[in-house]
């Protein structure tokens, strides 16, 4: 950290799309051995940045200089022979090929014949694994492996290309807080050796913990340059969004006795062995919370109620109502509506517009006698756009072409479309930034506000606790814990009761 030579450094960035600039004269400079933070609310121009210096994008005009010199980037093989290497948020490993294979994919071990030696290629893997400190079977195809080991690999793949530079995109957000330890050990043991770590990433806790400066950008332009030491939380949000006077969300006091009768109740819901004899209520108006370490079961827990997974035994009832929900048609005929954790994968049409996207869950509403009804569609999506803020509102602009924020408000606008009476959200804040992140926390106070009962799940406990007003603790399958918010003393209370220390 001593060594004032940047690892790298780029200087006066300036990148235009279409006339529009994206980034505006930026400077970023890393040390070695350095983690440094780069944060910005979604659009802030991070991606754009560092596709750059991946050779993805060219600049307008600027400077790049790696170890001192002055260097072109004009595609992956360009960053890569200069030691730069990136994980991605969404992985580009091949899941049918061994660890060991993907390590070393198109840079494969040959023997004398010039043919695939599969014996060498392990051989290095094991290598690269203990450099790395990492158990991991490099004989393993990565579609068995689980969500930390698969990032784990794509750390090894880089530095296995000699990566000196390496940027992280969001590394933690599918990963249970053990696996994150594991992952930081392995960054602070790559820093020890001189790597310099890009660590983009929106959770704050994490930033503090691992990182040593942060560099931070808005709508293009660096805003502020800082050691971690020397800036408040606060200063950074203040620094992403612009807004001085932007407060965290707390809890507005509403607790489970202000409500009357449920309208929705689930008994004995078994599905497999991932969710065992789970029964609850829910009321009109309430933010049932479901809080729970990665593979408790909360996600199967909703995926069943929206008739996604099959339910082997249990009961739905609705207004007293026993009702039959076997597949999503069933559930959004009762008015349920579910938007997923994975918006690329499964709450979006990534190649469609806006507007294609909030007509695929209504176009029966928005029909008469199989013939569209225009005006009112346009009035639909319009309204949606305005509604959930969605920036910039192009109806006709595809999805894919967002900020992950905007898609995301994209898919929460698809769903509440349809109007419906029970709305099911799985992580729905996962890679948006801070300011996106309250904005959809109010959004779904909103949507309580209005009547309709949500049930939220969220790995993020200070989420649970602004906006739930009631929390289900998941252990294995069941629930361990049925907790009015007014019962929860803070954040490590919550936390201890989900790990299951007694308190």
């Amino acid at each position: 950290m001593t060594n004032t030579v940047h690892s790298v450094e780029m200087v006066d960035i300036s990148k235009s799309f279409f006339g529009v600039k994206v980034l505006d004269e930026v400077s970023f400079a890393v040390l070695p051995g350095e983690i440094h933070a780069l944060a910005g609310e979604n659009g802030a121009g991070k991606s754009t940045l560092m596709k750059i210096l991946q050779g993805v994008y060219s600049m307008d005009s600027g400077e790049i200089r790696i170890a001192g010199s002055s260097v072109s980037i004009h595609s992956f093989q360009d960053a890569r022979n200069l030691g730069i290497g990136m994980v991605f948020q969404e992985f580009s490993l091949v899941p049918e090929l061994t660890v060991a294979q993907n390590i070393f994919l198109d840079r494969e071990h040959k023997n004398r014949f010039g043919l695939f030696d599969e014996k060498e290629t392990v051989k290095q893997a094991h290598i690269v694994m203990e450099s790395l400190g990492l158990h991991i079977d490099v004989t393993a195809k990565v579609s068995t492996l689980g969500r930390a080991y698969q990032q784990l690999t794509e750390i090894a793949k880089a530095i296995a290309g000699d990566a000196k530079i390496l940027i992280l995109d969001e590394p933690t957000a599918s990963l249970a807080k053990e696996e994150v330890e594991a992952l930081f050990k392995v960054l602070r043991g790559l820093t020890s050796r001189g790597v310099s770590i890009i660590y983009i990433s929106h959770r704050m806790d994490e930033i503090y913990k691992i990182c040593n400066r942060i560099t931070i950008l808005r709508d293009g332009k660096r805003i502020a340059v800082a050691s971690l030491e020397e800036i408040t939380p606060n200063e950074i949000i203040a620094h992403i969004t612009g807004r001085k006077d932007l407060e965290m969300l707390a809890h507005d006091g509403r607790s489970s006795s202000q409500f009357e009768s449920p309208n929705f109740e689930v008994e004995g819901l078994q599905v497999g062995t991932r969710v065992n004899h789970v029964s609850f209520q829910l009321f009109p108006g309430q933010i049932l919370g479901l809080a729970g370490l990665m593979g408790s079961g909360r996600t199967e827990l909703v995926r069943a109620l929206f008739g996604l997974d099959k339910k082997d035994q249990g009961t739905i009832k609705i207004d007293g109502k026993e009702v039959t929900i076997k597949n999503p048609r069933d559930a959004m005929a009762h008015g349920l509506a579910f938007i997923p954790e994975d918006r690329r994968r499964q709450g979006l049409i990534m190649e469609h517009t806006v507007k294609h996207n909030i007509l695929s869950t209504n176009l029966s509403s928005l029909s008469h006698h199989s013939f569209l009804n225009f005006p009112k569609i346009n009035s639909v999506v319009n309204n949606a756009i305005t509604k959930f803020e969605v920036r910039p509102g192009e109806a006709n602009r595809e999805v894919r072409l967002f900020s992950g924020g905007n898609q995301q408000k994209v898919v929460i606008a698809k769903w509440m479309a349809t109007n419906p009476r029970f709305v099911l959200l799985d992580e729905p804040t996962v890679g948006v930034d801070i300011g996106t992140k309250v904005e959809i926390m109010k959004l779904i106070r909103s949507i309580a506000h209005e009547g309709k009962s949500v049930i939220l799940i969220s790995s993020e406990l200070p989420e649970l606790l602004s906006v739930c007003d009631r929390i289900l603790v998941i252990r294995k399958g069941e629930i361990a814990e049925d907790l009015n918010r007014n019962e929860i003393k803070d954040e490590d209370h919550l936390q201890m009761i989900v790990q299951g220390i007694h308190v």
